[in-house]
C-alpha cells in the first residue's frame, strides 16, 4: 500500500473526531493530531482501534505513545503493513 493511500485512510478515520475543520482542510504529515486537529485525547483509543480495523494491523500501546502527528500515524501504519 502506498503512503498516500495510508494517509487517505488515516485522514478518513480522524475526520469524525476533528474539532478544527480548517486544520483538517490543509492536513499534512506535520499536522499534530491533538494540537492542530483538536482531537480529544480520550478519543485516541477509538482512533487507534479504527486504524487497526481499517488496516488489519495491531498497534502496541508503546507505539501509540509515539504518535503525535498525522505523519507519525502514517509511518507507523506503513511499517506494520510491511
Amino acid at each position: 500500500m502506498e503512503q498516500s493511500e495510508v494517509m487517505e485512510g488515516v485522514v478518513k478515520i480522524l475526520t469524525p473526531w476533528v474539532k478544527n475543520e480548517d486544520a483538517l482542510a490543509s492536513v499534512s504529515m506535520d499536522t499534530n493530531i491533538l494540537e492542530d486537529l483538536k482531537v480529544n485525547s480520550a478519543r485516541l483509543v477509538d482512533v487507534v482501534i479504527a486504524f487497526e480495523d481499517e488496516f488489519d494491523i495491531e498497534i502496541a500501546d508503546e507505539d501509540v505513545d509515539s504518535v503525535n502527528t498525522v505523519g507519525d500515524a502514517v509511518t507507523l501504519i506503513a511499517s506494520k503493513l510491511g
